[in-house]
């Protein structure tokens, strides 16, 4: 990943091969680097498994959230997700004091791998996604998020900054959808469960563009739902977010205020990127193109 942030933590093949061996021997098989993401590393371990190991502190939370949490809805979602296998204990005698996971393998392209109109392919399954996951009772222990789930105003002040320090175009424009999303009537529903983080990267996608999996549950949480629905802008085009936002009210019901609070969610995750890293790069042109389609509807 060109533009992620730089790691913590020291994790190669060796130490993932030497993590399996020591906790987890009945699975030992080769390990090979697939992946250095944002937060974590993924390794494939023989054929139909991989290990997930966190590359920045920041991610050691998650991957505990990830281990408590996602064993219970993942048998009642209509798409694969990478329940934890196995949990892996932190191991400070091999110098990686940290928790890690051993998940499925799923055969599958990153969704930034594929523009746009390609993606579209997918939108049928994860509508059905998200209307799945949300409609799952949430505890009242589930992990709270200060950035995701929350009402929209508690971003009001990083969104204003970022839209004043001119790096990101047509700030004036950006400004004007984001006064839109805070209008809108705040979520008084009951807290609904969240993926937290549904952008393209953690969507795998077959060639044709249908969804295999949707991947990187360390942001679970629960809260307003419009939050999830802001891959529509996100993942889709214009034409296929129709689709999506049709798919959805039919499935589950969605008011106009949640999708106006959507389209500020996604205008909050595309402008911490472009803020952060710059339009170019992986992540980096994804968010550039969210920023246009958040002003087209």
């Amino acid at each position: 990943m060109t533009d992620a942030p730089a790691p913590d933590f020291h994790v190669d093949e060796a130490l993932a091969a030497g993590l399996v061996a020591a906790q987890h021997p009945d699975l030992s098989g080769e390990v090979r680097l697939v992946a250095n993401g944002w937060d974590n590393a993924m390794f494939r371990l023989g054929e139909r498994l991989a290990v997930r190991m966190p590359r920045r502190r920041e991610a050691v939370g998650l991957m505990w959230n990830e281990q408590r949490w996602m064993p219970a809805p993942a048998p009642r979602l209509p798409v694969a997700v990478p329940a934890p296998v196995r949990n892996g204990r932190p191991a400070p005698e091999l110098g990686y004091d940290v928790p890690w996971s051993i998940v499925p393998w799923f055969d599958g392209a990153s969704g930034l791998a594929f523009d746009a109109e390609t993606r579209g392919v997918a939108v049928n399954g994860l509508a059905a996604f998200v209307a799945e996951f949300g409609a799952i009772p949430a505890p009242a222990d589930a992990p709270a998020n200060a950035y995701r789930g929350v009402p929209l105003a508690h971003r009001d002040e990083d969104v204003r900054a970022r839209l004043a320090r001119g790096r990101i175009p047509d700030g004036a424009g950006l400004a004007r959808v984001w006064d839109r999303a805070l209008a809108a009537s705040a979520w008084s529903g009951p807290p609904v469960w969240l993926h937290g983080d549904l952008h393209p990267h953690n969507l795998l996608l077959a060639p044709s563009g249908a969804l295999v999996a949707v991947v990187d549950f360390g942001d679970i949480t629960a809260g307003d739902p419009a939050t999830d629905l802001a891959t529509a802008w996100l993942t889709f085009d214009a034409r296929d977010r129709r689709v999506f936002r049709a798919e959805l009210e039919a499935r589950r019901g969605v008011d106009e205020a949640t999708w106006d609070r959507a389209r500020g969610w996604a205008l909050v995750i595309a402008s911490a990127v472009v803020d952060r890293t710059g339009p170019s790069g992986d992540f980096g042109r994804v968010a550039s193109y969210v920023l246009e389609q958040v002003q087209l509807d």
